[in-house]
């Protein structure tokens, strides 16, 4: 069976043991340590850690990972096993615990139409106890079936805990349409959180850039709202590819950071514009447009939310351009298409 194989956290004395046949996520996890994690499959990229010593196996290549982030040795923590004792650089979420997931029930407060496909959300959670998060982090709603659906939460914690979304109908996506639709007012879903590991690391001195696609732009918009309250000064570049100038549903927020505050930048990007939309700002990919703008991506820190697509294809091409794996945080999801009529227990 082998033995058990110490797992030491780099600048801290958090170590653990992960016992045979055991990812190094579930030892923490099963220890009760703020590790960061999502899905649990080597999907979305939220345990991403650095390996700084010792090695380790997958049963199969983790698909959140490239092959040039695997070479500059990062790892899936839910993904890997080790094969010795074994240093991660990895930012555990807090050291108290107050960050670590819960469920909870969640009241639906208000659902307000942004655009003609999105909605925003708003859920109230019990207030016995904070529901803190780092901004950028998402929750999971918690189906009867067993089934999950994951929304990154919009906006900064606040004292009323009062959670914002933003949600997308697509077709077939029947869990949206029911939520949107045909719940009543006030009515109550289970929600798991705060989930994932993307959030604004601390690096002051380096010019941060990010880039979303279609709704991805929520996280970001939660970020950007933490960051600039606190009076963030080092340069932030956005950039937000949608399809069309009617898909831009929050742009006046986006528009007002820019004029408010010297340090912020915002670049709307159309894919495929209207011919009503008299459009005269930059199209096409929104992750070549800020390629573009920074051939020299080696002193950034990059963020990306929206579709694999877009995430691969940014990680791919700055990363010619020099973008550093370790700088790279990425939100990468998936639309989910779940036939409601199995939920309806949910009531």
């Amino acid at each position: 069976m082998g033995k058990p194989h110490t797992i030491r956290i780099a600048g801290s004395d958090v170590q653990f043991a992960v016992e045979p046949g055991e990812t190094v996520l579930d030892a923490a996890l099963r220890l009760g340590l703020p590790a960061p994690y999502g899905c649990k499959t080597g999907h979305c990229g939220a345990c991403r850690a650095q390996l700084v010593e010792g090695s380790v196996h997958y049963k199969a290549p983790p698909q959140a990972l490239s092959e040039r982030e695997r070479d500059a040795g990062l790892t899936l923590l839910c993904e890997a096993q080790p094969d010795s004792d074994a240093t991660f650089d990895v930012q555990l979420l807090a050291a108290d615990g107050h960050l670590r997931a819960r469920n909870l029930p969640a009241r639906i407060n208000s659902r307000t139409q942004l655009a003609h496909d999105v909605w925003q959300l708003e859920l109230q959670v019990p207030k016995a106890k904070p529901f803190d998060f780092l901004p950028g982090q998402y929750i999971d709603f918690l189906l009867p079936d067993g089934g999950r659906r994951s929304f990154s939460l919009a906006a900064p914690p606040n004292d009323d805990n009062v959670l914002q979304l933003q949600l997308r109908k697509v077709p077939g996506g029947s869990f949206v349409q029911h939520v949107v639709d045909e719940l009543d007012d006030c009515a109550v879903l289970r929600i798991q959180g705060p989930l994932g590991g993307f959030f604004m690391r601390e690096a002051p001195q380096r010019p941060a850039v990010f880039i979303a696609g279609g709704t991805g732009f929520a996280p970001i918009r939660a970020i950007l709202l933490s960051e600039l309250a606190a009076g963030q000064s080092k340069p932030l570049h956005l950039y937000w590819g949608v399809r069309a100038r009617r898909d831009l549903y929050d742009a006046e927020l986006a528009e007002s950071w820019a004029r408010e505050h010297a340090n912020v930048q915002f670049t709307p990007v159309l894919s495929d514009p209207e011919p009503d939309d008299n459009w005269n700002g930059r199209t096409g990919f929104v992750h070549q447009v800020a390629a573009e703008d920074f051939p020299d991506c080696s002193e950034l820190d990059v963020y990306v939310s929206g579709p694999p697509v877009l995430v691969d294809a940014a990680k791919r091409d700055l990363g010619k351009q020099g973008l550093r794996p370790a700088r790279t945080f990425y939100d990468a999801f998936e639309y989910a298409h779940v036939t409601w009529p199995a939920l309806a227990s949910d009531d």
